[in-house]
């Protein structure tokens, strides 16, 4: 008996009608894999996409800052933490009102848990803490340091998010593209995009977000947030690496009150000594020498000084923030440029390792996963007395005017990026004035 071939002939030519459709599926998965790829979200900023969208609720009318149209095209997760930046503070149900003429802190970190849950620590015993705002500036998005903030309750506390920090791109500025130059190669002869630093290194995007974040989170603390664009008094700045002592608040309270009297020509004041190994002499004496980073405060008088040497801070070869304004910023100023102090510390510098180590479970950067810091009674309250003199430190080693910088920063398009934070919200002020 013959087996009739029609319904397998049916079948084929059904088979055929398909192929349009499976040749279509699979150039859409191509093109969603070279997208994925190209992409500039990092695979940790996926990973963690859909559990910042649980944790963070957006007003209605939250809209975003006003940018530099200059400034680098923003992907997914960065256009998200940037509206997040706009959330007002935390724990206004905890601590409705903040104290008059307080003083803002900010705690600017990057991604080294072991250290931010120690400065957490420290500044969850500060006097006076529950008094102020404290704004935590992060250098990108980190799960684990983002779960050490949510979890303050000792003041108000508001996080921002540097919105173009290389830790949230992949393959493009300002992270790095496959066509950048890398370590010493030669543009030209390898057709590789860059600039060299005056050493012959292409950049890092590891290295240059220390000095972007620092930039960023001056201008927006300045200029871009609302609980802080029109604050008149001193802001301090800690960094994630600062211990601090339960008598800071209360000191550097007492320091911006008695600078305009006791140390007119001081532009800030200092917790700790300019020499970050130092201690303090512990005598009755006030201290002006030369501005330290280590708990600096200073008020929007000397910011706008700051920020007129925009030029001088992006375009000097240095990745660091700090060699920078001794080398450059400060000396444009046309005269010493001093910070008033106690006599005996208020925060130390405690941290053993650089910047992107130490964030690992398993590391030396703190002895036996802790912070081992001796404070006295005298640490407890504040100890400025009004009554004392000052005396002037004029003679000091550190770096100054003529130094040519340690390179790391010699890239035309970070040079841009950093002239564009400068502008960014100045830019918008003058659109919404027109």
């Amino acid at each position: 008996m013959a087996i009739s071939k029609k319904p397998r002939i049916k079948e084929e030519a059904s088979c055929l009608r398909c192929l349009p459709l499976v040749f279509f599926t699979l150039l859409i998965v191509v093109l969603l894999i070279f997208l994925l790829q190209t992409s500039s979200v990092s695979h940790v900023a996926i990973r963690h996409l859909n559990q910042i969208e649980d944790v963070f609720e957006f007003p209605e009318n939250c809209s975003q800052f006003g940018k530099n149209p200059n400034l680098p095209t923003q992907n997914e997760l960065s256009i998200f933490l940037e509206k997040q930046n706009q959330l007002p503070p935390r724990n206004m149900d905890l601590y409705p009102n903040l104290a008059k003429n307080h003083i803002t802190i900010v705690l600017y970190v990057h991604n080294r848990p072991q250290y931010l849950g120690v400065v957490i620590e420290s500044l969850s015993r500060v006097i006076g803490i529950s008094e102020t705002l404290l704004i935590v500036s992060h250098d990108g998005y980190f799960k684990e340091m983002n779960k050490i903030v949510n979890a303050i309750r000792f003041c108000q506390v508001k996080q921002i998010f540097a919105p173009y920090s290389p830790h949230l791109f992949n393959n493009t500025f300002p992270s790095t593209s496959r066509k950048d130059c890398k370590d010493k190669e030669d543009s030209l002869k390898n057709h590789c995009r860059g600039n060299p630093d005056q050493y012959g290194n292409h950049r890092s995007p590891n290295i240059v977000s220390l000095k972007h974040h620092w930039w960023w989170m001056m201008n927006t603390v300045w200029d871009g947030l609302q609980e802080t664009r029109q604050h008149s008094g001193d802001i301090l700045f800690i960094e994630e690496d600062h211990y601090i002592f339960p008598n800071a608040y209360r000191n550097i309270q007492k320091l911006t009150e008695l600078k305009p009297k006791k140390c007119p020509n001081c532009y800030a004041a200092n917790l700790a000594p300019s020499d970050v190994k130092s201690r303090g002499e512990d005598r009755e004496s006030l201290i002006a020498e030369r501005m330290g980073n280590v708990g600096y405060a200073f008020n929007r008088t000397v910011w706008r000084k700051i920020h007129k040497k925009a030029k001088e801070f992006c375009f000097f070869d240095d990745y660091n923030w700090d060699i920078t304004m001794w080398v450059t910023v400060y000396p444009s100023f046309g005269g010493p440029v001093y910070s008033i102090r106690g006599p005996r510390t208020s925060a130390v510098h405690f941290g053993k390792c650089g910047l992107h180590q130490g964030q690992g479970e398993k590391t030396s950067c703190i002895d036996n996963g802790m912070v081992k810091m001796e404070v006295e009674e005298k640490d407890k309250i504040g100890n400025i007395k009004s009554g004392w003199g000052v005396q002037v430190l004029t003679d000091q080693n550190g770096y100054k005017g003529g130094f040519r910088g340690w390179g790391g920063w010699g890239d035309n398009r970070d040079h841009q990026m950093c002239m564009d934070f400068a502008d960014m919200y100045h830019h918008q002020y003058h659109r919404e004035s027109q």
